[in-house]
C-alpha cells in the first residue's frame, strides 16, 4: 500500500503547523513489542500555546459566526479527504494501535468520515427558539458556541473516537485542542493535517502530544478551555472532574467504562444469541468500553450456549495488525496483558471455572486467547472489575428477577443486550436494565450515529454522537426584551 514508507509525525500539530521538541515518550507496536517511534510531552505552556491558536484561529476566522452552511461544506471537503487518504489513515492506525489495517481501511476510516458528515448537517438545521411572553416583550433562547473545546481520546479506536469529539464540535462552531493517547498518536495527527487542506482553518484542530498527568491535566485545568470532552476510563474520569473543580468550573462531557450484561432468555434464537455474544466481546479483542463482558443465561439453555460460544471462540487465530488480512486482535501493551491475566487467574483461585482460554497466546506480541469463564460469584473480580480484554463470564438465571438482579453491577451502567423473542418482555425489561444503551436481539452500535451514546453511574456524563452530542457543544442563552 502507497505511503507505508513515509516517516511516522514526530511532533505536535498547532495553528497548522508540527511543532518539534524532543521525544520523551516511546510508541511501541502491541503486535511486535518493538519501539516505532517516539513523541514528544506538551507541559502546560505547550497546552497554552494550543490553546491561545485556537482562540485566535476561531477569532480570526469567525468560525462560530458565519453562515452555518460554510461550516458545512468545509466539513464535508474534509470527510472526503479522510475517505480518499483512507490507505495511510489505516497504516498510522495500525502501525501501532490494536486495529487490524484492513478493518481500519474499510471500518474506522469509513466511520470517521460518516461521524464529521453527520454532525456537519447539524451546522445549519438546529438553532435557538422562540418563547411564549405576553404582547409587551419578546422573548427567545439563543445558543452559542462555547469557544474553545478541550478533547482526550482513548488508545483503542483512535481514529473514529477523534471523530466523536471533533465532528460536534466543529460543526457547532467551536475550536479544539486535542490530546490522543500517547500510544496511538499517529491517526489523529494526520486528521488534523487533513482539516487544514480540506479548508478548515487553521487553528481551529490541534492536537497536543503527551500523557494523562501532564499534558491531559493541563487541558482540563486550562482557564481558557470551556469545555472537556473525555472518552476513557472511570479513573482517569474522575481525576478529570477533581481537576476541573479544583481549578475552575466548566461542563464536561465524560464516556468511560462499562462491564455491560447480555441476558438470554431460553426462548431466544441461540444461534443469533452466540453470534451477538461473540460480536460483543470478541472485537478489538474486547477492549472497548460497551463489551458485553458479562454473559447471563437462563438456565435451560446454558449448555447449548455455552458450548456454541465456546466452539466459536477457539476459533480465533492472533495477527499482526499490518497484516493484509484482519486476524484477532492484540492487547494494547504489555501491562494491560499482564493485568487482564491476574484478573483471570484471581477468578480462577476463587473456585471459577475456565470453558475455554485463560492465558497469553504463545508468540511475540500481546495477545490473549479468548477466555469463557463459568461459577463465578458476584464479588469475582472477573465480575466486578472492568478487564478490557477478550474474557468473558457466563452466569446463570432461573427467572426475570434473578436475571436483573445479576445484570445490576454495583458501579457500571454503560450498555446492555438483551435476547428473547418475546415482545412484551423485551419492553419489559429494557426500563429494568440500569444502562444508557439496550440492545435487544443484537448487540453493538451501527453506522447510523443518531443514536446517543453514554452511560449512567460511573459509566460517565453526558452523550457522545447523536443530536445530544451537537447540542452539548453549545451553550444557550435566555434573552427577554420589553417591546
Amino acid at each position: 500500500m502507497p505511503g507505508f514508507d513515509a516517516p511516522l509525525p514526530t511532533g505536535h500539530f498547532i495553528a497548522g503547523r508540527t511543532v518539534t521538541a524532543p521525544a520523551e515518550i516511546d510508541v511501541i507496536s502491541p503486535s511486535t513489542g518493538q519501539r516505532i517511534g517516539a513523541i514528544p510531552r506538551a507541559d502546560a505552556a505547550l497546552v497554552d500555546q494550543a490553546v491561545q491558536a485556537a482562540r485566535a484561529a476561531r477569532e480570526a476566522s469567525n468560525w462560530g459566526g458565519i453562515a452555518p452552511r460554510e461550516r458545512v461544506r468545509a466539513m464535508h471537503a474534509w470527510a472526503d479527504l479522510i475517505e480518499a487518504e483512507a490507505e495511510r489513515l489505516a497504516y498510522l492506525e495500525a502501525i501501532c494501535s490494536s486495529r487490524p489495517l484492513a478493518q481500519a481501511k474499510t471500518g474506522d476510516v469509513m466511520v470517521t468520515a460518516e461521524q464529521i458528515r453527520f454532525f456537519a448537517e447539524f451546522a445549519d438545521k438546529e438553532g435557538g427558539d422562540l418563547v411564549p411572553t405576553a404582547d409587551s416583550a419578546f422573548g427567545f433562547i439563543a445558543d452559542e458556541p462555547y469557544g474553545v473545546i478541550g478533547a482526550i481520546t482513548p488508545w483503542n479506536f483512535p481514529m473514529s473516537m477523534a471523530g466523536w469529539k471533533l465532528g460536534p464540535a466543529l460543526a457547532a462552531g467551536n475550536a479544539v485542542v486535542l490530546k490522543p493517547s500517547e500510544m496511538t498518536p499517529y491517526s489523529t495527527l494526520y486528521l488534523a493535517e487533513l482539516s487544514v487542506r480540506a479548508g478548515i482553518p487553521a487553528g481551529l484542530i490541534n492536537i497536543v502530544l503527551g500523557d494523562g498527568p501532564i499534558t491531559g491535566t493541563a487541558i482540563t485545568g486550562h482557564p481558557q478551555i470551556d469545555k472537556v470532552s473525555f472518552t476513557g476510563s472511570t479513573r482517569a474520569g474522575a481525576a478529570i472532574m477533581e481537576n476541573i473543580a479544583r481549578t475552575g468550573i466548566k461542563p464536561m462531557t465524560l464516556e468511560l467504562g462499562g462491564k455491560s450484561p447480555m441476558v438470554v432468555f431460553g426462548d431466544a434464537d441461540l444461534d443469533l444469541a452466540a453470534e451477538c455474544l461473540d460480536r460483543g466481546i470478541m472485537p478489538n479483542a474486547g477492549q472497548f468500553c460497551v463489551a458485553g463482558s458479562r454473559i447471563l443465561v437462563e438456565e435451560s439453555i446454558a449448555g447449548p450456549l455455552a458450548e456454541r460460544l465456546a466452539a466459536r471462540f477457539a476459533k480465533y487465530r492472533p495477527e499482526d495488525t499490518l497484516a493484509p488480512e484482519a486476524g484477532f486482535s492484540p492487547i494494547i501493551s504489555a501491562g494491560q496483558l499482564q493485568r487482564i491475566d491476574g484478573i483471570v487467574q484471581a477468578a480462577v483461585g476463587q473456585g471459577a471455572e475456565l470453558l475455554c482460554g485463560g492465558a497469553p497466546f504463545d508468540r511475540e506480541g500481546s495477545f490473549y486467547q479468548p477466555t469463557l469463564i463459568a461459577n463465578v460469584t458476584q464479588d469475582s473480580p472477573a465480575v466486578t472489575q472492568e478487564i478490557f480484554g477478550p474474557v468473558a463470564t457466563f452466569q446463570t438465571f432461573k427467572d426475570e428477577d434473578e436475571a436483573m438482579a445479576l445484570a445490576a453491577h454495583q458501579t457500571y451502567g454503560l450498555a446492555a443486550g438483551l435476547f428473547t423473542r418475546d415482545l412484551s418482555r423485551a419492553l419489559r425489561l429494557t426500563r429494568r436494565l440500569e444502562a444508557g444503551t439496550v440492545w435487544v436481539n443484537r448487540y453493538g452500535r451501527t453506522r447510523d450515529h443518531i443514536l446517543p451514546t453514554g452511560g449512567w453511574k460511573a459509566s460517565g456524563l453526558g452523550k457522545d454522537l447523536g443530536r445530544e452530542a451537537f447540542l452539548a457543544n453549545r451553550r444557550t442563552k435566555s434573552v427577554l426584551i420589553d417591546l
